[in-house]
């Protein structure tokens, strides 16, 4: 062992010091070498699975620029759209699981599990559950010329013109598709499925009376229904949304009814746990902060953060729910 009152080595031949030295760094080389980097080193990329606009924008957005203040690297917030969410999810399951390519998941991907038959990924085998972010349900909305003003009144009246009554999706397969086969198989009414190519058509439509009916998430419904465009039926959620207190959960007239879109953070199935577990901490904090939630849920989003552990089992969950309305639909992808 290196004694520092040990004269030895300054009395030593110069020619030889330098060999010696050279020697001891290239022993301690190795141990540099490997000491863990602190995370995070550099900008870290959420990869998002739809255009820029919605709720998916404003919850990765804020969630965003607070752990950039927190953490002092950039996030980056990059909208890959396309295929229902999978490309997107493809990108970053393929990603270096390093936490520095993460994925903001929705219900559109534990919806595609059961949807698509053939997927180059697993949302379950090939991704780590970080925390879940927010929720957000959605509006039952009629065009003004329904005469129902209620849950409980549309589905008499449904029961009364069977197969007259119809609802828009945002496409064949999609969660505002899924949620009125799930009325449908609840309230044992038959309403005719329109699918658009997405969800400007599809409010386009309803608010023209082209359809009857269209599942929106809350901010977007606020709107036109304060400006009573449009007529609210009922929340989808299991409780009524703070944003539109006076509309009535669907629930309360049918029990169990529960539906809407949710967001959450994934990374690569191998990527460290202490870098997951780093991740969703702060993810938690960040939501828990009261400025931070109050300017989600004046957006109509619903603060969660939840741990790795609580994420994955609702992530199980979400993918299971939604594999039997695929089943029972008969839903096919556009």
């Amino acid at each position: 062992m290196f004694n520092p009152d040990n004269r030895s080595l300054s009395r030593m031949n110069p020619r030889r010091r330098i060999p010696l030295a050279l020697a001891l760094l290239g022993a301690l080389a190795p141990a540099y070498a490997q000491s863990p980097q602190k995370y995070p080193a550099k900008p870290i990329r959420l990869v998002l699975p739809f255009p820029p606009g919605g709720s998916t924008d404003i919850i990765a957005r804020v969630v965003g620029q607070k752990l950039t203040e927190a953490w002092g690297q950039q996030v980056i917030i990059d909208n890959r759209p396309g295929a229902g969410g999978n490309v997107a999810a493809e990108f970053v399951a393929r990603a270096a699981p390093d936490g520095y390519t993460l994925f903001q998941a929705n219900v559109a991907n534990a919806i595609g599990a059961g949807l698509y038959p053939k997927l180059n990924y697993s949302l379950t085998n090939d991704f780590a559950a970080v925390s879940q972010l927010a929720t957000t349900p959605y509006v039952l909305l009629s065009h003004p010329s329904v005469p129902a003003k209620n849950v409980r009144e549309l589905i008499a009246l449904a029961k009364a013109r069977t197969g007259q009554l119809n609802y828009a999706s945002a496409g064949a397969g999609s969660a505002t598709h899924l949620s009125g086969e799930l009325l449908k198989s609840m309230a044992g009414i038959d309403i005719v499925h329109v699918p658009y190519k997405g969800t400007g058509p599809a409010v386009t439509a309803l608010l023209s009376g082209e359809v009857d009916l269209y599942f929106a998430t809350v901010p977007a419904a606020a709107p036109m229904v304060k400006a009573a465009r449009l007529r609210a039926l009922g929340v989808s959620s299991a409780r009524r949304a703070a944003l539109m207190p006076d509309v009535p959960a669907i629930a309360e007239t049918l029990k169990g009814y529960d539906t809407g879109t949710w967001h959450g953070v994934l990374a690569p199935v191998a990527t460290p746990k202490e870098i997951v577990q780093q991740l969703s901490t702060e993810i938690i904090r960040i939501l828990n902060a009261p400025d931070v939630r109050e300017k989600l849920v004046a957006q109509g989003l619903d603060p969660v953060g939840d741990t790795p552990e609580q994420f994955a089992a609702f992530l199980r969950a979400e993918i299971a729910k939604w594999a039997k309305v695929v089943k029972a639909s008969g839903a096919r992808p556009d």
